[in-house]
């Protein structure tokens, strides 16, 4: 029982935003304000806790998510501060893999930007419950009706106000929470630490009314007992309200959304009670999927402590040379000195110490129990997305979804002394971020490093020279293409050769034809049933596979290809699996030379947000970039643009787009999709 009521009061919850909506000020005054912290660390001054790396501080953004746990009012909550740059967007993916809940901040400004949108997919996919904070309610051009219209519009959400704003920009002192018919203002002097319950202005009677009575009529759509209520017009409480609002939002039926402005310490309080009163505890889970990797059948389990252990490696970090890997543990304990199973490497590995984490600060612990998220040492193999479990009652766990880099560069060190230094330094930075791959090309015996943006990649540089005290030269950021075919073909490959007293045989033909962008490769037979046995196709599939790795024009992969195999011939008294593999490896080969080869690049969706002042001058510059505008769409006194530009067209964009609009514009890119290189 007493596992069962720390299990109903934590919980595991994720700040997410666009770059600058106030993620780290929001969690540095929730660290402040439930005593974890004694002062409050600011992003501008580099001091904030959260944003402890050296390369955070100096940049003034997030780039590693950060863990965290307070206590509120007898509750725990661990919190992930998770950053808002688009080239580190895997950090999100993997918390969302581990959270129960999120609170998606946006800026009462800027209103759903697309990062915003990523992030809140993201959630979608893994069906993560979520709640909204309105941001920067204090700053010129806030709108907190036109923040949440957009959510609606762009989110396709059902956000429910639960606050409405008293006041907007500097004249914003506070909010109404339309649960309780009160207001709420906080006193400057004391950080916000003070805040008074005050009576809803006079001026303000007939909204409060109106919006309170449009979450009530909304809350009683979802749940039967309050419709029941709500048109025989009997009184509704506080409480059915909120329980009301709570099953909404676990069911994801909607969106509770508050306000506040986190650097004048207002909004803050009641955002951490809505946390408890409204985001899951991990019994509202309750249970977690996974396969037996022995029968392959589905198994669950429950969050119980008394359960077979159930975690997933979501993280890892090296510090100071030793691998520290994050975990959330949905069921069991795990204590210091046992032994895991982990089903992807088949075998165990002991845990030598636990963490409790507070940003890079760390707390010994004996045990952690089901439901807590904590750092542990001793892993040796365990990577990114493992399963940990029992050996006696394994189970495998859903992994987390990898992005595929788009921009390469290459790096050599500085003296040749260091090469390998700086393959064991790259080992380690690989190790802890799944979309940082590093290669050596065998052509000119280069050391390749590929990441999802030149910001990623600048960070990584800067750390070789930070944290591995490794001085290295860059080259130009070079983009990573793919190859594809514009036409369909028949190809045919003979493979004939005596080996080790074998004679190896087969011929295979094929159909390739172009496949829809995106589509990736796709194999299937139409061969004569009984041509070849299981294992023959495996191997004609594996040898066309391989060999779309390198293409025909420039050697870089190959994908969007449809391939059939239309005939198979082979020995039938010593059928070869290594004849088929290389036969249909050439087939596929030859068959792409005559089926008019093109280079794609990554295309990025690109969203910049200028003074309308400078409109003319930032699309012209867009055109000459040979990029579509999609949209402009005027935003008060700014203007967003949308459009769709190659990767190699936007190198050293954010200098050209600074000196156009006087240093006033910003913008963040995406990958969008791979097409055709435009001459």
């Amino acid at each position: 029982m007493a596992g069962e009521k720390r299990l109903a009061r934590t919980r595991n919850v994720g700040f997410m935003a666009h770059i600058d909506a106030g993620k780290t000020t929001v969690t540095e005054r929730v660290l402040f304000y439930t005593k974890k912290t004694h002062r409050m660390g600011e992003v501008d001054d580099g001091t904030a806790t959260m944003d402890w790396m050296q390369q955070e501080q100096e940049r003034g953004i997030t780039i590693t998510s950060a863990v965290t746990a307070v206590e509120w009012k007898g509750s725990i909550i661990h919190i992930i501060d998770t950053p808002g740059h688009v080239d580190f967007t895997m950090e999100v993916e993997r918390s969302l893999r581990v959270l129960d809940g999120t609170v998606s901040i946006f800026s009462a400004v800027e209103g759903v930007e697309p990062q915003s949108e990523t992030v809140w997919h993201q959630a979608d996919k893994y069906r993560v419950p979520k709640m909204a904070f309105i941001n920067k309610m204090d700053r010129i051009g806030s709108d907190f009706f036109g923040t949440v219209k957009m959510m609606i519009e762009r989110l396709g959400a059902n956000p429910l106000m639960i606050q409405i704003p008293m006041g907007v920009e500097d004249r914003f002192i506070g909010v109404i929470d339309l649960i309780r018919s009160k207001g709420m203002v906080w006193d400057e002097h004391s950080l916000g630490v003070d805040f008074k319950e005050v009576s809803i202005p006079r001026e303000m009677e007939q909204e409060t009314f109106l919006y309170r009575s449009r979450l009530i009529e909304s809350l009683a759509e979802l749940d039967d007992h309050l419709m029941e209520k709500y048109l025989t017009g009997e009184e509704i409480s506080e409480s059915e309200i909120k329980t009301a609002l709570r099953k909404a939002t676990l069911s994801m039926q909607a969106v509770p959304v508050l306000c506040g402005a986190a650097l004048r310490n207002q909004g803050i309080q009641p955002l951490i009670d809505a946390m408890v009163d409204y985001l899951p505890s991990p019994l509202d889970i309750s249970s977690v999927e996974g396969t037996n990797p022995v029968t392959g059948k589905r198994e669950i389990r429950m969050a119980k402590d008394e359960e077979s252990l159930a975690a997933i490696a979501f993280k890892v970090m090296m510090d100071e040379g030793r691998k520290l890997v994050y975990v959330r543990i949905y069921a069991g304990v795990l204590k210091v000195g046992a032994e895991v199973y982990n089903p992807r490497l088949k075998r165990g590995e002991k845990i030598s110490r636990i963490f409790q984490m507070h940003a890079h600060q760390r707390t010994r612990v004996e045990e952690a129990k089901a439901g807590e998220i904590v750092a542990v040492m001793g892993l040796k193999e365990t990577t990114t997305g493992d399963t940990l479990c029992d050996r006696i009652r394994p189970i495998l766990l859903e992994p987390i979804d990898f992005y595929k880099p788009v921009m390469s560069i290459a790096v050599e060190p500085r003296t040749s002394r260091d090469q390998e230094k700086l393959a064991e330094s790259l080992e380690k930075l690989s190790e802890e971020d799944p979309t940082f791959h590093v290669k050596v090309d065998e052509d000119t015996g280069q050391t390749i490093i590929s990441g999802m943006g030149e910001l990623h990649l600048d960070v990584l540089v800067n750390r070789l020279f930070t944290e591995y005290h490794l001085e290295v030269n860059v080259g130009r950021p070079q983009v990573v293409y793919r190859e594809t075919i514009e036409k369909e073909v028949e190809a045919s490959a003979k493979f004939i050769k005596e080996m080790e007293e074998i004679k190896h045989f087969a011929e295979v033909f094929l159909r390739i034809s172009p496949n829809g962008r995106g589509k990736g490769i796709e194999f299937c037979s139409e061969a004569p049933e009984g041509t070849l046995p299981t294992e023959g196709l495996l191997s004609v599939e594996e040898g066309i596979r391989e060999s779309s790795t390198v293409g025909v024009i420039l050697g870089y992969p190959m994908t969007d290809l449809r391939v059939i195999l239309l005939k198979a011939n082979i020995d039938p008294n010593h059928p070869s699996l290594l004849a088929l593999k290389i036969a249909s490896s050439n087939a596929l080969r030859e068959g792409c030379r005559k089926a008019q080869p093109v280079l794609m690049e990554p295309m990025m969706e690109v969203n910049i947000i200028i003074p309308e002042e400078f409109m003319g001058e930032v699309v012209g510059d867009l055109k000459a970039r040979k990029s579509s505008v999609e949209a402009i769409i005027p935003k008060g006194k700014v203007t967003m643009i949308k459009a769709i530009s190659s990767l190699t067209r936007m190198f050293g964009y954010s200098t050209d787009l600074r000196s156009l609009t006087q240093g006033r514009g910003t913008f963040s890119m995406q990958f969008s999709r791979y097409d055709k290189v435009i001459a």
